[in-house]
């Protein structure tokens, strides 16, 4: 068969190509690629792709044998849109557009809005209808258009789908790269069956997926893409990530994305140098050995704003978390000295900028529920402020400065912890100056950083103690949660994507003994409001005691708008049979939860009366046992209505 004619698309459909352009095309997935379509009275597939600086461009696949003669490609637009209509092929043919170029080369290209593509290392395109999935989430759908996260708990569980669990551990394509044999990958549809139940049993109510993108190599996680239209096939095709997300939403899981909108991979099938030029690309990356999105071209910042949209669209997801921000907004990230300004002299990357604030519009306006989360590590201002009062238009960002204080101090010998006693105080210093997540992520536990758990100073059984003292300040702290695969179990061992996590260990009282203490806690954060309803308001925390540094004791209480929570943390091996807190209201308060031992969530309530002690600048206080690395949470009795 030979391609057909399509100067006759309609001048409605050239009027919404020239949308494109102007970065108003936010549907643009819905034009370009490869679509069924009928011409003619005839079905096939219409391919649409721009390339404005090709002199001509061929359509090559399985259909008609790689012949860059058969099926030429027609300019359809003025603007360097290219397209042609084949008839009789389906989902399933495997594509790539060939263009040709003005220095006499020909290059191979994989279509920047392939839906689906081969499963490397081959780098074709592949046609497939993502129409055909029979969804079944329309209650989840309904609730959350009126779901806002502020007042609710998010409480993120990280995975990267390749090694949560793997079928054949160790067998590799490539030992050198250690690219991983894709038959020890599980399919989406199977990691559905196995992730979903164990999610709930963790109480977990968000998952974030690292990304999922198509990409070349399986050791940049899914941080460097060719394909951003087409979810990876390492684990199956669309529609089985369409039932992973469907399932999930059915169990009240909501799906976070990774996704990577700064830059993409050199690879030659990819975006560089698309049509012989820098059509998609701006400067180096030179720590990332990537490209940089142009994102003065209005096309550059349609194509991702779409690509968005599109996850939201046709996957249901209900968030994304944004990788790279700071690479966005600055001009000369990662680079030792200063070579590139703005047009006003500074190092501000102006449409960088422009983009995370059209991106944040678009998003919001379409999808008013969706958590769009920041991954910034420098201080620029207001990224959680919106676009009209001057911020960029997230509604959240990961908070790096506490990850990085909490950790420096939980690395130093509990001795001399005392000296940095500010690593734990500063956070609330800033606290509400955006509305933050509280990330343990996949950065913290490779390349020589170690395991969560191994990060504490000690021996093993102190490791541990600290290890749940370090999750109950994460989940006691304002801010919104997110934890690694493997944290919750203790895993030793540093995460490597080509093995998974080490589950084995769970036969071990330990490590076991350590899961089942994060469901608790997990379950804790779930059910007390004091815990997440106010996590962006001032009201929602106060210190208590702030200031033993001697001890290394924090004291701070957490408010609903009619509960309180307080907390208290030791973070030394000192032990008290009695120490003293102040608290406000005079009545009996209970321990509720506990680091020190099982059951850790404590059901058979002893209360404890206070006295009219003065403590902590309150004229009462309970007395309460307080073990080495404890943290405990203490709750004060409700009282009880009488019956009329």
């Amino acid at each position: 068969m030979k391609a057909g004619d399509v100067m006759q698309l309609s001048n409605e459909v050239k009027d919404q190509l020239q949308r494109y352009h102007l970065s108003e095309l936010y549907n643009s997935y819905d034009y370009f690629g490869a679509h069924p379509f009928t011409h003619n009275g005839e079905q096939g597939i219409l391919f649409l792709v721009w390339a404005p600086n090709a002199i001509r461009v061929a359509l090559v696949g399985t259909f008609n044998y790689w012949n860059d003669e058969s099926d030429p490609m027609e300019r359809v637009t003025d603007t360097g849109v290219w397209g042609t209509f084949f008839p009789g092929i389906q989902a399933g043919e495997v594509y790539k557009y060939k263009l040709f170029l003005p220095d006499t080369r020909a290059i191979y290209k994989a279509d920047p809005y392939a839906f689906y593509s081969e499963v490397r290392p081959e780098t074709s395109s592949v046609v497939f209808d993502l129409d055909t999935y029979d969804w079944h989430d329309d209650k989840w759908l309904e609730k959350r258009q009126t779901f806002t996260p502020y007042k609710q708990p998010v409480n993120i569980y990280e995975l990267h789908l390749g090694s949560w669990k793997m079928k054949e551990v160790g067998k590799f394509e490539n030992e050198a790269f250690k690219s991983v044999d894709p038959s020890s990958f599980y399919n989406y549809r199977e990691i559905a069956d196995e992730l979903i139940p164990y999610l709930k049993e963790m109480h977990y109510n968000y998952i974030e997926v690292l990304p999922l993108s198509e990409h070349p190599f399986d050791g940049s996680w899914g941080y460097q893409v060719t394909g951003y239209y087409s979810m990876t096939s390492r684990y199956g095709n669309p529609s089985d990530l369409m039932y992973l997300i469907d399932a999930c939403h059915n169990a009240g899981i909501g799906v976070i994305f990774d996704w990577v909108p700064g830059h993409f991979c050199r690879d030659e099938h990819g975006l560089m140098y698309f049509d012989g030029t820098e059509l998609y690309g701006d400067i180096d990356h030179p720590q990332w050995g990537t490209k940089k999105f142009n994102f003065y071209k209005s096309e550059v910042r349609n194509f991702l704003i779409s690509n968005a949209c599109f996850l939201f669209e046709k996957f249901h997801i209900d968030g994304i978390r944004v990788d790279g921000v700071t690479s966005i907004l600055h001009l000369n990230f990662g680079l030792d000295h200063n070579p590139y300004k703005n047009e006003f002299g500074g190092g501000e990357d102006l449409w960088g900028i422009q983009f995370l604030k059209e991106l944040n519009l678009a998003i919001f306006d379409r999808y008013p529920f969706a958590i769009m989360a920041a991954e910034e590590s420098s201080s620029w201002p207001m990224v959680t402020h919106p676009v009209d009062k001057g911020g960029l238009g997230f509604n959240y960002k990961w908070k790096m400065g506490w990850m990085n204080d909490t950790l420096d101090y939980v690395e130093l010998d509990p001795l001399f912890r005392k000296g940095s006693h500010d690593k734990i105080t500063f956070s609330m210093h800033y606290g509400y100056s955006e509305n933050f997540i509280l990330p343990f992520s996949h950065d913290e536990v490779v390349h020589g950083k170690k395991a969560l758990i191994d990060k504490p100073v000690g021996n093993y059984e102190d490791k541990f103690k600290t290890l749940k003292l370090l999750m109950l300040y994460q989940i006691t702290h304002p801010g919104k949660k997110l934890n690694f695969m493997g944290n919750e179990i203790g895993q030793f061992i540093e995460w490597r994507y080509y093995e998974p996590v080490e589950w084995f260990l769970l036969d071990y009282e330990k490590h076991e003994d350590q899961r089942q203490f994060n469901s608790l806690l997990n379950r804790l954060y779930m059910q007390e409001k004091s815990l997440y309803e106010q996590d962006h308001n001032p009201a929602g925390f106060k210190w208590v005691d702030a200031d033993n540094r001697d001890q290394s004791i924090y004291i701070y209480e957490r408010k609903a708008t009619d509960e309180c929570l307080t907390i208290v943390l030791n973070f030394t091996p000192v032990e008290y049979s009695e120490f003293r807190v102040g608290v406000e209201i005079p009545g009996e308060y209970r321990i509720m939860f506990t680091t020190k031992e099982a059951p850790y969530r404590i059901k058979r309530y002893q209360y404890i009366k206070t006295e009219a002690v003065s403590m902590h600048g309150q004229d009462q206080s309970i007395l309460i046992p307080l073990g080495a690395f404890e943290g405990v949470v203490i709750k004060k009795k409700k009282a009880v209505r009488k019956k009329k």
